[in-house]
């Protein structure tokens, strides 16, 4: 949803109904990489609690068979405020004023969810899920930076300023891969017959790959220090490559470190994110917690081996619903829920 003046809502009238409950619905905080701590913070609250006092309105007028809300305020104040908060982090200043802020805004998500429950009966299954979750970000490598510095990526004109590698003209008879950036960096090669103007021989694909799956893992840190970096091919993770689908996937140190696809700052490591101040990365695993319908499971234990993939499923073995053959996810076992 671009912002709150297109009709972002089906059915339709739901979008003034929204309006006359919450007043202007704030679909995610604007610039919260901004580094304008006290407006973010502001902000996140605002669209946190208009979010739940939308989503009581909604479960008190209607009948549900399945109701979800997401917050992305867990997700924006970790970006934002990890720094303040994290005796690790480089950026860290003990006795900041931002210190408890996650603490706190977790507290004010706690309550909200409490209020939240009263409207689920006895009889409904609550489930809480994350697709990721977070930790300190030590810094970025600018994977097109450490391409061009060995003679992977040649640029027709370098910038003087951090450009978008999309905004640069690329020599490509003189390219061998190129990369994006993100929480984990993506790296396309130039194939030949693949790509308009690739350079690297069918033959020689798995040779480059390989090249250039040892030099990203030999990345150090500003110091010199390895960082622990993994590399993965596509077909080794997923059941089935489709799209345009990168050569290699890099998780640099483990993801405290992300990937900036930038070019024209002429080094490797930096200590800002190239959209802005950014204080955390996503991490491997997220969260997932499950209250079963008129209890019957017993609670306060711990459930492991499970994957995004698998919530689906289990929702449709909640309803009684078949699972699809083709789908990844797997419901939880008998074993999983005694």
């Amino acid at each position: 949803t671009p912002d709150t003046t297109c009709q972002y809502t089906h059915p339709p009238e739901l979008k003034q109904e929204i309006e006359r409950v919450v007043g202007e619905y704030i679909l995610d905080v604007r610039d919260f990489r901004s580094g304008n701590k006290e407006k973010i913070l502001a902000d996140i609250y605002e669209m946190t609690r208009k979010r739940f006092q939308l989503a009581r309105h909604l479960l008190a007028k209607e009948d549900w068979d399945f109701f979800m809300m997401v917050e992305m305020g867990v997700d924006r104040i970790h970006h934002a405020l990890w720094d303040n908060m994290d005796p690790a982090h480089r950026f860290y200043v003990p006795g900041n004023k931002f210190e408890n802020a996650i603490h706190d805004y977790y507290r004010e998500v706690d309550r909200e969810i409490g209020e939240l429950l009263a409207f689920a009966d006895d009889g409904t299954n609550v489930l809480v899920v994350s697709d990721h979750g977070a930790k300190r970000m030590d810094g970025g490598i600018c994977v097109n930076e450490w391409l061009i510095a060995n003679g992977y990526l040649a640029l027709a004109e370098k910038p003087a300023r951090a450009t978008p590698l999309s905004k640069v003209k690329i020599d490509w008879s003189r390219t061998k891969a190129w990369g994006d950036g993100g929480y984990y960096a993506r790296v396309f090669l130039n194939v030949a017959g693949r790509e308009p103007n690739g350079t690297i021989a069918p033959g020689d694909y798995e040779k480059v790959r390989d090249e250039l799956s040892a030099g990203l893992k030999a990345i150090a840190d500003e110091n010199g220090q390895e960082i622990g970096t993994q590399v993965f091919r596509p077909e080794e993770l997923y059941k089935e490559v489709r799209g345009v689908a990168p050569d290699l996937i890099v998780y640099f140190g483990g993801l405290y470190w992300r990937s900036v696809g930038t070019v024209g700052g002429g080094k490797i490591h930096t200590f800002e994110n190239d959209t802005g101040p950014d204080g955390a990365n996503h991490a491997e695993n997220g969260i997932f917690l499950f209250r079963s319908a008129n209890g019957d499971l017993p609670g306060g234990r711990r459930i492991d081996g499970l994957r995004i993939i698998d919530i689906a499923p289990m929702i449709l073995q909640l309803f009684g619903l078949p699972v699809p053959g083709d789908m990844e996810g797997r419901p939880l076992a008998s074993a999983d829920l005694s």
